[in-house]
């Protein structure tokens, strides 16, 4: 009986009604809008670092990754390599030599990382591959270069052009040799692609006379949610003369950022909770007002004020409720129609590129999001309507029947 009074009353002044659930609507959109915006972008410059070079997990001897010197190569790969395969939920992996050189052409110089990579398990690791513009992959033959597009500009080099790399040696003698650009790549990261260039892991070996050692493993993980419990197993197997990070320790301020966001979300949500607030308090003020004699009737034929006072608070959580309802749809559908299509932002492609964003970005729908706007929408709505309800319980039944 309650609920369909209640309703009822919401409809007797059907603009009023139609302007506040519109206005929660759009609030509900407009946030969900906001939150996967920038849940996408966020997440797309995480997943565009661990896609170009990063790796879920990275294992190195312990302290390379604070003093990244070829002397700190790997001793015992074998050891990795059989926990490696031991160790479920790991997907791929691929060894890598890694260190800073001086790279130069015929034309300029630049300093840049020389990546060697094992070529048949690196492109299941990276997305270098399938990030070519111009030429091929690594053959794996020696004296093969794969740079990229800004690192090409800036040595102005192009196909078939030769480039000599020089870096420090095992021995501490300064290595070097000369390759040939056979592959020009461009990924959504432009500082990435002025500074990596990518040779076959024996050409790497060989300059810096590392012999079969190598630098780096590159791991790829089945279930990115699990990757803290596989670092860890893979910490206690292959015991303390190895490091093993995630990406977590990698980029520790890109992951500070998703965290940050989603502590600054409950800040944007309670703003427009506020404004719901005062919007809800005002609807149902008026409500309350035009219904002041109504209200006297009833409380003199007996009605209770505990009853009032619900059927108040039904009539604004029945809006908040409705609006909630149709904004998290349109919102969710909103979503998931530009996850799939991306906004196009090729104006502003130089500043996304310096973030490692890329032009085109995907907003996510995420359950946090839904759960947000479930919860907290109808709360506030709910808090804004006690003082009218109050407001309601108060009157004089006497006073109130002769309300004009």
């Amino acid at each position: 009986m309650l609920f369909t009074i209640a309703w009822r009353n919401i409809w007797r002044n059907r603009r009023r009604s139609q302007i506040v659930m519109i206005s929660i609507i759009v609030g509900v959109v407009a946030v969900m809008f906001n939150d996967g915006l920038s849940v996408g972008m966020i997440h797309q410059m995480l997943d565009n670092q661990i896609g170009s070079h990063v790796s879920h997990i990275q294992i190195h001897a312990k302290g390379f990754n604070d003093n990244r010197v070829v002397q700190n190569y790997i001793h015992q790969p074998e050891i990795i390599d059989r926990a490696l395969e031991n160790t479920r939920g790991v997907k791929t992996w691929s060894t890598r030599v890694i260190t800073f050189g001086l790279l130069s052409s015929a034309m300029n110089s630049s300093g840049g990382l020389i990546v060697g990579v094992d070529h048949s398990r690196e492109e299941n690791v990276t997305s270098i591959k399938s990030s070519l513009i111009s030429g091929r992959y690594l053959s794996g033959k020696p004296h093969e270069v794969v740079v990229g597009k800004r690192l090409a500009d800036r040595l102005k080099v192009g196909l078939g052009d030769k480039v000599v790399g020089m870096a420090s040696a095992l021995n501490g003698d300064v290595g070097s040799d000369l390759f040939r650009v056979v592959g020009i790549y461009e990924t959504v990261s432009s500082e990435f692609d002025k500074a990596y260039m990518f040779t076959s892991l024996s050409s790497a070996q060989n300059m810096l006379e590392l012999g079969d050692n190598v630098l780096e493993y590159a791991v790829i993980v089945d279930d990115i949610s699990q990757v803290e419990a596989i670092t860890r197993e893979l910490r206690r197997t292959l015991g303390g003369e190895y490091e093993v990070l995630s990406y977590i320790d990698l980029l520790p301020l890109l992951v500070a950022q998703v965290e940050m966001y989603a502590e600054m979300m409950y800040v944007i949500y309670l703003i427009i909770g506020l404004a719901m607030v005062f919007g809800i308090i005002n609807t149902m003020l008026m409500s309350v007002f035009e219904r002041i004699r109504e209200f006297g009737v009833l409380m003199a034929i007996g009605m209770k004020n505990s009853y009032v006072f619900r059927m108040v608070m039904v009539e604004a959580m029945m809006l908040a409720v409705l609006g909630t309802g149709i904004g998290l749809g349109l919102g969710s559908l909103l979503l998931v129609v530009l996850n799939s299509v991306g906004i196009n932002l090729s104006m502003f492609t130089e500043g996304l590129t310096s973030f490692g964003v890329g032009a085109i970005i995907y907003p996510r729908l995420t359950i946090d999001a839904v759960m947000s706007v479930v919860i907290i929408i109808p709360m506030t709505a709910l808090l804004g309507s006690i003082y009218p309800a109050l407001k309601a319980t108060r009157l004089q039944p006497v006073n109130a029947i002769r309300y004009v």
